[in-house]
């Protein structure tokens, strides 16, 4: 990340914008369409981490100072939101979550060493109360109940900088609803208290905001861009060094902006800002002229970016930009180094992203990505695999398996994406899993190997593993997570196909066995069809309780009501170890 004298990347997002039914309309229709270009980092999911519901910003950090990089992530409900903290394992998977209380909704979070003890606290905006919450880090992972600052208005963001030069963090926190669209600076006693707000009440709509020297007189600025009916504008504050600031320059902006990043996109010495547009699918890009003024923004597609970050993800010493986008997964904007970037590459992941952030998770001194997947309720890492790349990019999960059976193979498939031979040291997994792989000790330049991955359960219930991949692409071993469920209760056969049956007529029963092989009783909670058109119909001898070594039988039949292919599916749930088990069935009305 940028040292501060880079700035800080700080964001507001209008949640009533957000939870608009045009913006809900807009979702439902979404394809995600993205140009692809050459770029030398590539990024490969590989875990996905629940930690609460709906996730909606990130912060990084060492909490433990175990010299492995942490997460602290903000979830908005319900019915009080909290912060979640994952620690980190070092190889880019997190541990179980523990959860704090902050308030209501909370939507941004940052992290800083409020009372200057060498140990990272917390700061959190809780978008429907009044509050901001303050969490004091004990320095191993853990931290103190939250103390609440009070405000006049409600908070949608939270960021952390030195407004008025001591050397002590502030906080700068932004409103975006009555009784006051303002923004706060919240000066730092250094001992983890805050001073009563300084407050600026700007004439325009702000909904993104980012932080930085524009004008080169050691004081903070603050680049805001927002939008009142059908006028979008960017607007320039320039810092008075006390709290408060003065209008600067103002443009024409894009529609819906929702975050800011700033940071010297030309490595000279200047700073530069991008603009996510959620609606306006893109990201606008100004370059400064180093006096708080800025060249016209340029425009660069990407589909529903929610957020916006700069880091240099390669080995070029280019900054570039990563946008979450609200499809789900990541674009990443690879820059030229003159201010100017490449069509964004596209990397898959995750449901309804709102916020990324960058962090070298595994540590091999690569910088990787993390998102918040707000409608999946999980956190996922996207580790920095520069020269391999995984298909699928996903982690690879295994449908529900009986305890002391092997799966079919899964295929991993690995590119060299360099210019030289990919040396590989080792590929081992770990867990209740199996590995072949074609890949030898060495692949070529542009070519691929195969990695097939079996699911051997030895006992009932949710378990995972890895497959851990070292090679001269790396420094640490790039790990892909594996996850599956074993149970003791054999479903056989996993499909029915009735053939073709006049419409209105009944088909001779199929059977399908459900039998208990575990050593205790297992409890079928439900057994029931997903079949809209109510084409097939089910009988049973089946008890709740199915006692050790017993079978009983589901005798389906088909009755279709329409011509043509008719799927359905018969689904028996149970506590065998693996919950729903799925049978497919086929038939054509005819």
């Amino acid at each position: 990340m940028e040292p501060m004298r880079h700035g800080l990347a700080l964001v507001v997002v209008n949640m009533t914008r957000f939870r608009s039914s045009l913006f809900q309309a807009v979702l439902s229709i979404i394809s995600l369409i993205l140009l692809s270009s050459c770029a030398l980092a590539q990024f490969e999911a590989r875990g996905s981490f629940v930690e609460g519901e709906y996730p909606y910003a990130i912060a990084v950090g060492d909490f433990n100072h175990d010299g492995r990089l942490d997460l602290a992530v903000a979830f908005t409900c319900c019915p009080d939101g909290g912060v979640a903290i994952l620690l980190g394992n070092g190889d880019g998977t997190f541990g179980p979550p523990v959860n704090y209380t902050a308030d209501v909704a909370p939507t941004s979070i940052v992290a800083a060493d409020f009372n200057q003890d060498g140990i990272l606290d917390l700061a959190v905006a809780n978008s429907l109360s009044t509050y901001v919450s303050i969490f004091m880090g004990n320095g191993d992972g853990t931290f103190q109940p939250a103390t609440q600052i009070p405000l006049t208005a409600f908070p949608g963001y939270v960021g952390v900088g030195d407004f008025n030069g001591d050397g002590i963090p502030d906080l700068l926190v932004v409103s975006y609803s009555n009784p006051c669209k303002c923004i706060y600076v919240l000066f730092g006693n250094g001992d983890g208290t805050f001073q009563d707000p300084v407050v600026t009440e700007p004439s325009f709509t702000v909904q993104a905001v980012g932080v930085g020297d524009f004008d080169g007189d050691g004081r903070l600025d603050l680049a805001t861009a927002g939008e009142f009916g059908s006028d979008s504008t960017v607007n320039i504050l320039l810092g008075n060094g006390n709290g408060t600031f003065r209008d600067g320059a103002s443009y024409a902006g894009d529609t819906s902006p929702v975050s800011i990043a700033v940071g010297d996109f030309r490595n000279s010495g200047k700073l530069d800002f991008a603009v996510a547009n959620f609606e306006g699918l893109g990201i606008g890009v100004w370059l400064g002229n180093g006096d708080g003024t800025f060249q016209p923004g340029v425009n660069y597609a990407t589909s529903f970016p929610f957020w916006v970050a700069a880091a240099r993800l390669n080995e070029d010493d280019k900054m570039d930009l990563i946008a979450a986008n609200h499809a789900g997964g990541a674009s990443v904007l690879a820059g030229n180094g003159d201010g100017t970037f490449q069509p964004g590459d596209f990397y898959p992941e995750g449901k309804q992203d709102v916020f990324v952030a960058v962090g070298d998770f595994n540590g091999d001194r690569k910088p990787d990505l993390v998102l918040a997947n707000g409608d999946s309720n999980t956190v996922s890492v996207l580790l920095n695999t520069g020269v391999v790349s995984f298909s699928p990019s996903s982690p690879v999960t295994f449908a529900v398996q009986l305890v002391g059976t092997t799966s079919g193979p899964q295929t991993v498939k690995l590119t060299n994406t360099g210019t030289t031979a990919l040396s590989i040291a080792s590929i081992t997994v770990r867990g209740p899993f199996h590995l072949t792989d074609n890949c030898g000790k060495s692949v070529a330049a542009g070519a691929t190997c195969d990695l097939g991955i079996t699911f051997a359960p030895t006992a009932a219930g949710n378990t995972s593993g890895l497959l851990s991949f070292h090679d001269s692409a790396s420094t640490k071993p790039q790990v892909i997570e594996l996850s599956g469920a074993g149970t003791v209760m054999a479903v056989s056969p996993h499909s029915l196909n009735f053939g073709d049956q006049k419409v209105g007529t009944k088909s001779a029963p199929q059977p399908v066995v459900v039998t208990n092989q575990g050593s205790a009783a297992v409890t079928i909670n439900s057994i029931k069809f997903m079949d809209a058109r109510n084409n097939y119909h089910q009988g049973n001898n089946c008890p709740a309780q199915l006692s050790s070594g017993s079978s009983c039988t589901i005798s389906v039949t088909f009755d279709p009501k329409n011509t043509g292919p008719q799927k359905g599916m018969l689904y028996v749930d149970d506590n065998g170890g693996g919950g729903r088990q799925g049978i497919s069935l086929t038939g054509t009305g005819d």
